[in-house]
């Protein structure tokens, strides 16, 4: 076992470190390229064609690695870089997933178009709602000219056009660079660099498939895995993105607000509260009213985000209109003009109309989504004489929004993918492929000879297990003891055997010495249970009474053979060895010998836990002189009540008396045995056991006539 992990920690040792070195390089290479086409104003990316070398190289995980990294030292100088790492992670797993058969032309052609749609059609949907249309990447002029050009009114269809066209000619240099280095990278050098993950022996294509394939009852352990992984993940990603998403729309607002207030403060420095009653007599005509005016045009125009700007004396009947602006489609109000109160401040009214400062409030009703906020001016008296009012469109805060999702979800994809890559790894080496081809291993155990369960036992062994974990525990105890268990099973085996051949000798001694009882008989015993065996071995060609034969019910009956006139030991010898035919009486005492011998073979059995070939023993001892017409004895049971070994042993037994000589009678010859088998079809004998018998009647005259030589 030691020398076997030895092997296997030679083989992988230094892998890793070939491994960092290979990322390493391939980094450089992204990062690289992709500076010198910025450098150069290249409209390419380029900055994953290292990517694409370590997925096809050494898989999955070192490329998503070296895609991580690449964009991590990018966001140094552009941060959007850090949110497309995402892109790189996915193009790792597509080229892994592409070439893990092998690096071929075919693969080649499908998986360009797979790249593109990541790099370019997802990178556009991100760039979206990052940036909107045409304001960051390489593709802006080309986004522009399509839009333009081409006709195409939706900003983003245009620039989704834009951007995987460019990213189709940018995956075709990339793939077609990373096939051509592949193919310069010996095939040896290839295959190694993919074992850095083993924790035990490598598996090999044909045992890999086989380790994939084991089957388990419901779910298997790798799913289970992903399952949790996936879960855990998304909830703490759903959490930390809604927490974040709150924490950032309320800085917004907060933002916002500020904003309204600071407008609202500058605001009351030109606004006059003491001359608000001559602004909503005279309007426009009063003094210094257009002055006033104009310099809250200057505010309103100040910032895009404003979109009202008005001054309002708010009574009981409604808002007085004091100043008010156009604002796109929405002309101003003429002063002194009453608009009735916003339903969203329905609950401030009272506070409102005494005067009182109000808070900034996010609304959205029939003027859009805005915030609203409002500053109180007192005139000489003390009193509120009107409210200056300004509103804030929140549509950036849309966009921000947006943005703000993408990029979390962006950097949670990218991440997530590495984790679970990660988690995948070290699962698959560390646990799924060393349980799973424990378990193929067992499922090969052969245990027919000792050749092929020592090579059963080698396999297990050569898997050199090595995880350092509780599985190494496990795969040791589980070596450990199925050696023992080989051990004791050849023992057992070997044991087993000889008890066999001594309880079949005992039995041919015990009926031997019944039969030798029978001065007549001879070797009796041996010829009907070779023939039995040649006739049910030709029933199994024929795929006769396949439900009942197979080689356990042949190798029982021809076992049992010997037994079936075991009763003859309880004849006394006047009768059984008489020199002629038995009188009425006598012949009747004869056929008890089959009763006498189910009899005897009942109590041995009733000794024993298994039955085994004996209760075929007992059949054969009591129905082997019972006729498939109903005419034989004990029981006169007929066609197929008699047991399959009892008419099989009735045909054998007939034709060994036939063929053997008698003191009461010359022996037949083998071509008249065999007619008169034949004719006994149907009538004496079971006609299917009658047609084995003659098909095989080559094989039966070789057996009686090496008797009759012996």
């Amino acid at each position: 076992m030691n020398e076997v992990r030895k092997k296997i920690d030679k083989v992988t040792s230094g892998f890793l470190g070939k491994l960092l070195i290979v990322c390493a390089v391939c980094v450089g290479i992204n990062v690289g390229l992709s500076s010198l086409a910025s450098f150069l104003g290249i409209p390419l990316y380029l900055d994953s064609i290292g990517t694409v070398i370590a997925a096809f190289s050494c898989g999955a995980l070192p490329g998503i690695v070296v895609g991580l990294i690449t964009n991590f030292i990018k966001g140094f100088n552009s941060e959007s870089s850090f949110y497309y790492g995402t892109l790189n992670v996915m193009i790792a797993v597509a080229a892994a997933i592409f070439t893990r058969h092998g690096i071929k032309k075919r693969n080649m052609i499908f998986l360009i178009p797979i790249l593109a749609l990541i790099g370019g059609a997802l990178g556009s949907v991100l760039t979206w709602f990052l940036y909107g249309f045409a304001n960051e990447g390489v593709s802006v002029d080309l986004a522009r000219y399509v839009h333009d050009s081409w006709h195409i009114s939706n900003r983003f269809i245009a620039q989704l056009i834009a951007d995987f066209l460019i990213d189709l000619i940018d995956k075709t240099i990339t793939v077609v660079i990373a096939y051509i280095v592949m193919k310069l990278i010996p095939e040896k050098t290839r295959k190694r660099l993919r074992t850095y993950g083993w924790q035990q022996r490598p598996l090999d294509k044909e045992e890999m498939k086989a380790v994939r394939g084991v089957h388990v009852r419901r779910f298997s352990l790798r799913g289970k895995i992903i399952v949790l992984l996936t879960i855990s993940i998304l909830i703490i990603a759903g959490a930390t993105v809604s927490i974040g998403y709150y924490i950032f729309r309320k800085s917004v607002i907060e933002d916002y607000s500020n904003f309204g207030r600071t407008i609202t403060e500058n605001l009351a420095c030109y606004v006059d509260p003491n001359r608000v009653n001559a602004y909503l007599e005279e309007g426009e005509s009063a003094e210094g009213y257009l002055e006033t005016k104009e310099y809250l045009q200057k505010m309103k125009n100040s910032s895009p985000e404003i979109e009202y700007i008005y001054v309002y004396r708010i009574l009981d009947d409604g808002c007085h209109v004091v100043f008010d602006l156009d604002s796109g489609d929405v002309k101003a109000s003429e002063p002194g003009t009453v608009v009735p109160f916003d339903e969203s401040f329905d609950d401030l009214r009272e506070d409102i109309i005494a005067g009182k400062p109000i808070k900034p409030r996010v609304t959205n009703d029939t003027y859009g989504w805005l915030l609203t906020a409002y500053k109180p001016l007192y005139g000489a008296n003390g009193k509120c004489s009107c409210y200056i009012g300004v509103d804030i469109a929140m549509n950036r805060l849309v966009t921000d929004i947006y943005g703000y999702i993408a990029r979390q979800i962006s950097l949670f994809l990218g991440f997530f993918i590495l984790v679970l890559a990660t988690a995948l790894w070290l699962a698959d080496y560390h646990l799924i492929y060393p349980l799973n081809a424990m378990a193929h291993a067992a499922n090969g155990f052969v245990y027919n000879s000792t050749e092929e369960r020592n090579a059963s036992v080698k396999r297990l062994k050569s898997l050199g297990v090595r995880t350092g974990d509780e599985i190494e525990n496990l795969y040791n105890a589980y070596t450990q003891t199925t050696v023992e268990s080989m051990r004791v099973f050849s023992e057992s085996r070997r044991k087993g055997k000889l008890i066999d051949k001594i309880q079949t000798g005992l039995i041919l001694v015990l009926a031997d010495m019944v039969e030798s009882r029978d001065k007549c008989t001879g070797d009796h015993i041996k010829k009907t249970a070779a023939y039995t065996k040649i006739i049910l071995q030709r029933l199994k060609e024929k795929n006769e009474f396949s439900d009942i034969i197979n080689d356990r019910f042949i190798d029982d009956v021809v076992k049992a053979a010997p037994l079936h006139d075991i009763g003859k030991i309880k004849i006394p010898d006047a009768i059984l060895n008489k020199p002629g035919r038995l009188e009425p009486d006598e012949f009747e005492i004869m056929k008890n010998h089959t009763v006498a011998g189910s009899e005897i073979i009942k109590r041995a059995i009733e000794n024993v836990s298994e039955s085994g070939y004996l209760s075929e023993a007992k059949n054969l001892a009591h129905y082997h002189h019972e006729k498939w017409d109903g005419t034989g004895y004990p029981t006169g049971i007929k066609g197929e009540e008699i047991p399959l070994s009892a008419r099989v042993m009735s045909v054998a037994d007939v034709f060994d008396a036939l063929v053997s000589r008698r003191s009461y009678k010359e022996p037949m010859t083998f071509e008249q045995a065999v007619q008169f088998i034949k004719d006994g079809s149907g009538k004496m004998f079971d006609p299917k056991v009658v047609d084995a018998f003659v098909d095989k009647s080559k094989e039966v005259e070789k057996v009686a006539e090496s008797f009759k030589d012996s």
